[in-house]
């Protein structure tokens, strides 16, 4: 038996489409899912989604700061700076989607617009305009000394609670791709004699 599949009539509801949809949210920010096939229990896991979004807010804040400093690097090492700067652009990108991928894990919501990590973030804001690059460099090692001081932080509650899962991420992930990053641009305020005197 063939199935025949009608097409709809023009103008008919079937081929319009229904670009202002409206609905009520099904997960409130802040709650976390209550009954989940997971080991730790609801209480535990809201601690750590808490403390994981306030991680991912300042990733975000710094992942874009480094966009806006790659777009606006001027002087002697633009070259060098402006590709570092993206390389650890991309590098955060991926932090940030391992911090939001924890957190849905976790049964939470994880923040996801810019405008929602401005107004939680513990980064101070930059100015919109150009800074020199000892500036830009500067900002960056202070948004890293947070985020690896938040790293610790959420290590050890997450001991605590026994959530060995985001005890692992945030140390073999988030902490040490940090380290690195600061380590790598720090380098560049390291004052150093262009030629060595004999």
């Amino acid at each position: 038996m063939a199935v025949v599949i009608k097409k709809p009539a023009p103008g008919s509801d079937f081929d319009t489409p229904r670009w202002h949809a409206e609905a009520k949210e099904i997960q409130k920010f802040g709650d976390v899912i209550q009954d989940m096939p997971h080991r730790l229990d609801a209480d535990a896991r809201a601690q750590m989604v808490g403390q994981l979004n306030q991680l991912l807010s300042d990733s975000i804040v710094i992942r874009d700061m480094y966009k806006k400093h790659h777009w606006q690097v001027s002087g002697p090492t633009f070259y060098q700076l402006h590709k570092l700067f993206d390389k650890h652009f991309e590098q955060q990108v991926e932090l940030v989607d391992t911090i939001a991928e924890r957190i849905q894990l976790l049964g939470g919501v994880s923040i996801a617009m810019g405008g929602d990590a401005q107004e939680m973030t513990r980064i101070p804001r930059p100015p919109r305009g150009k800074e020199e690059v000892p500036v830009q460099i500067s900002r960056l090692l202070q948004a890293h000394k947070l985020i690896m001081e938040e790293c610790h932080d959420i290590a050890d509650a997450a001991d605590k609670v026994g959530d060995d899962g985001t005890n692992d991420m945030v140390v073999s992930e988030i902490l040490r791709a940090n380290e690195l990053q600061s380590w790598f641009i720090g380098q560049h305020l390291v004052e150093m004699p262009l030629v060595n005197p004999r």
